[in-house]
């Protein structure tokens, strides 16, 4: 019986803890106790860090909804998290949102572009006007011995023409520096996307690995059901027997049924994750799944503190996107400065003029260059320097800010997987330990030597050892995922990885 009751737990212990969904507090967690169940176990607390980067950044908070897609099956698919990656990486609603703001960066590049490009057009056109002359100026009436008259009116007469017009700007240093702008914030658009598609893997691999924690808690609380029922079996038996006393068979009954309660709150959990993380992925409305990998192991890094900072400050997308948007605003400022420069500009056009449709037609054209410059325009430019010198500050502090976050997250992952992955040899100790325990508490309780209120203490302890290694399994994993984060690798790595593994 001790074994039926060690070996679901050591196998419950092992599988894997996931870290609370982004954006869905843990119910351990103080003052977010809202959504727990109640008689359920607390889920491990942890909650992922995420940068606090320049306006416009997304967190994970973001990439909490999805378009979802396809048909929903009658029967459950599997759904393992290479396929939770991929989904989500195709419709995720943070990340599709994120495409969409880089087609918006794209088009002000082609606004930009289309400044410093000829502006080309064609005129077709038919005129018919008949003029006053004496609205003119011709008052003057020759006399009747000149033998003409000057009419009061001419017309009304026609004329067509086929014109090709061109403005080409020579030269124009702010139109230039805006162009090289909008060049660097098309390329930290770019940047925000993969950034974006980190977050995903991050979202979507926390929603994972906490359904994977509620499968455990579930196995766990259903192996604590099976020996308190031993228990309890094994009291009534002793009291019929009138070897045991009538509360010792309650004490194991209330201990059943506080079990059995905490299984349905904890189901209920596992349940609500699932629906969380289908969400996120964009599964069909309605569609039930199944775990593929009910015990996945994510794979550790080993790394010294310099390696990672100095792969993050490399890797990191974010970072990368911040460095842009100063050389951007670089440009932006040159660009306000260089609006007192002259400008050189040519246009003409050239085409064709004639009466009665182009009959009796002639060419024609026309081609103007020209230099203009400001004199006084009432500090607009003052007040446009003004105003992008204010932004180059603001990124510069922004990227100055996510250098000391990024240093701060890979500190802490760092920290997190060495402490976590000591909390797990200490948590399989206990789980050993309890184990022992119990196993002496079930004998001195079959010899009469103890009533029940030992082996339910005992049975207490050994469930508390399993939620611990549980909980130190899944921060363990959860640090792994936060340290590829943290160095900008989350998409390669974490793709790469499960892709490899099915």
């Amino acid at each position: 019986m001790t074994k039926t009751l060690v070996l679901p737990l050591l196998a419950a212990a092992a599988l894997l803890a996931q870290p609370p969904q982004p954006g869905q507090p843990a119910a351990s967690e103080p003052g977010m106790q809202t959504g727990a169940e109640p008689g359920a176990s607390p889920a491990p607390s942890f909650q992922p860090s995420v940068s606090s980067t320049a306006p416009g950044e997304m967190s994970l908070g973001d990439f909490q909804g999805s378009v979802p897609h396809g048909t929903a099956t009658a029967n459950p698919i599997p759904l393992t998290l290479s396929d939770a990656i991929r989904r989500g990486l195709l419709y995720n609603l943070g990340l599709l949102t994120s495409e969409q703001a880089s087609q918006q960066s794209r088009a002000e590049r082609y606004r930009a572009l289309s400044a410093l490009l000829p502006s080309i057009g064609g005129q077709l056109s038919m005129t018919e006007q008949q003029q006053n002359l004496q609205a003119l100026g011709f008052l003057v009436t020759p006399p009747p011995s000149s033998g003409f008259t000057i009419p009061k009116i001419v017309g009304p007469y026609s004329y067509q023409s086929v014109l090709a017009t061109a403005k080409v700007p020579l030269f124009n240093f702010s139109s230039i520096e805006k162009y090289k702008a909008s060049q660097q914030d098309l390329k930290a658009s770019a940047l925000a996307v993969k950034n974006a598609r980190d977050l995903v893997v991050l979202a979507v691999g926390n929603a994972y690995l906490r359904i994977i924690a509620d499968n455990a808690g579930v196995s766990a609380t259903k192996a604590e059901i099976a020996a308190d029922q031993a228990i309890y079996n094994n009291a009534q038996a002793r009291h019929q027997a009138g070897v045991a006393i009538a509360i010792d068979v309650l004490r194991s009954e209330v201990e059943l049924k506080r079990r059995q309660q905490q299984l349905v709150a904890t189901q209920n959990q596992f349940d609500k994750d699932k629906l969380t993380l289908g969400r996120i992925i964009g599964l069909p409305l309605g569609q039930d799944f199944n775990l593929a990998n009910p015990s996945l192991s994510v794979p550790a890094m080993t790394i010294s503190l310099q390696q990672a900072l100095g792969q993050a400050y490399a890797n990191r997308p974010d970072y990368r996107a911040a460095e842009a948007q100063v050389t951007a605003a670089k440009y932006s400022l040159r660009a306000a400065k260089a609006e007192r420069y002259p400008t050189l500009t040519a246009s003409g056009n050239y085409g064709d003029v004639g009466l009665r449709v182009l009959n009796n037609s002639h060419g024609v054209f026309q081609a103007t260059g020209s230099i203009n410059f400001p004199i006084f325009d009432g500090h607009r430019i003052k007040a446009d320097i003004l105003q992008s010198s204010t932004e180059l500050q603001n990124r510069r502090n922004d990227l100055a800010n996510l250098r000391g976050q990024i240093d701060y997250e890979v500190r802490t992952a760092l920290l997190d997987l060495q402490s976590a992955k000591d909390q797990v040899s200490v948590a399989q100790s206990n789980v050993g330990l309890a184990n022992k325990t119990l196993q002496q508490s079930r004998d001195r309780f079959t010899a009469g030597v103890t009533n029940t209120v030992e082996v339910v203490q005992a049975q207490q302890t050994v469930a508390d050892a399993s939620e611990s290694l549980i909980s130190a399994q899944y921060q363990y994993n959860v640090a792994k995922v936060e340290l590829a984060r943290a160095l900008g690798v989350a998409d390669q790595s974490m793709s790469k990885y499960f892709k490899a593994q099915h």
